[in-house]
């Protein structure tokens, strides 16, 4: 099979031709039609944060593809089911976090293209129970990218707990930022969308967003403020100064939720007297679990939401990853296989 593959955390990504893996005992063997690039994808070739996977590893956790064989043990899903491999790529069932709905906080987690192979290949394996069911009338396409940029931003307006009026700020607009903004809709708010590129906020106007601040030349805090400031702000721009921003245009009692991981082991400057005298909080989001991706799906089914997708060819992953740091792409790239 051909495969994207991290030799080293300070070189390209090459393509290879490897063996196809057999599915292991709970697993199965699924054959990739196409697969989103996260960030996260970029981070992990890098080796940017204070975990690190193991090169050589495949990267990639938004692989859509139909089951193909079947590993001992396993009946469900059958062969030709159509399946997602998201960022969750197992967990171990028992804990109190999967028992409590939090499978994604489980310890005994892998991730796909981090700690086990993922989806920048023809061919993954993965954990049965944890291969996610895609309707038949979603395109490869467009659930790619629901399966890791749709659940974590869904996962993100859910915890914080967004309700009908607030006012909810999407700092950085691009393949999740454009999902996050929909379902902050979805969920009654008013969006603010911020980006320092206005062919993004072009596209954040285009799917509803009821003001946008160009943060190159305008200060997005005191916009904000002059707009009454924000009950949720959504931290999806993986820059330190972002996050801080984002905190800073929140009003009182209310929430930052941190979700993208800027590299280096960055920090977050709090000012305690005004997160305790104005009641703000903050709150990490990690993904969504697979509920949160089978009510993601659902809604994208009924129309709510819109997927806005470049297309790539695997062969120029490296050319991709460049587009995607330069801020040249405006959504989320799907690769085909």
């Amino acid at each position: 099979m051909k495969a994207a593959v991290v030799t080293g955390f300070e070189s390209p990504l090459e393509i290879q031709e490897l063996p196809i893996p057999d599915p292991g005992p709970g697993q199965v063997l699924v054959r990739i039609e196409c697969s989103g690039l996260c960030h996260t994808d970029i981070h992990a070739a890098h080796g940017d944060w204070p975990v690190k996977p193991a090169p050589p590893f495949i990267p990639g956790h938004e692989g859509i593809g139909v089951v193909e064989k079947l590993g001992s043990g396993v009946s469900e899903p059958a062969i030709g089911t159509r399946v997602a491999i998201a960022w969750l790529g197992s967990a171990c069932g028992h804990c109190r976090h999967c028992i409590s709905g939090w499978e994604t906080l489980c310890e005994a987690q892998q991730n796909s293209g981090y700690s086990v192979n993922g989806t920048f290949a023809e061919y993954a394996v993965v954990a049965a129970a944890f291969a996610n069911p895609v309707p038949d009338s979603i395109s490869a396409r467009d659930a790619a990218p629901l399966t890791c940029a749709g659940v974590t931003t869904y996962k993100a307006i859910k915890v914080a707990k967004v309700a009908p009026a607030e006012t909810v700020a999407i700092f950085g607009i691009g393949g999740l930022g454009h999902l996050a903004l929909q379902y902050a809709r979805i969920a009654g708010g008013f969006v603010i969308a911020v980006d320092i590129q206005d062919d993004k906020l072009a596209m954040a106007t285009e799917l509803g967003a009821d003001h946008v601040i160009n943060a190159s030349t305008t200060d997005p805090v005191q916009a904000i403020k002059d707009l009454g400031g924000a009950d949720v702000a959504v931290a999806l721009a993986a820059s330190p100064a972002s996050f801080d921003q984002a905190f800073r245009s929140l009003r009182r009692g209310g929430r930052l939720v941190c979700v993208a991981l800027p590299a280096n082991d960055a920090a977050l400057n709090v000012p305690i007297f005004d997160m305790v005298i104005g009641g703000k909080s903050v709150i990490g989001s990690i993904v969504g679990n697979r509920n949160d991706l089978a009510d993601v799906f659902a809604l994208h089914e009924a129309g709510r939401t819109r997927v806005v997708v470049v297309d790539r060819r695997l062969d120029d992953v490296n050319a991709a990853v460049d587009e995607v740091l330069s801020g040249r792409v405006t959504a989320r790239v799907v690769f085909s296989l």
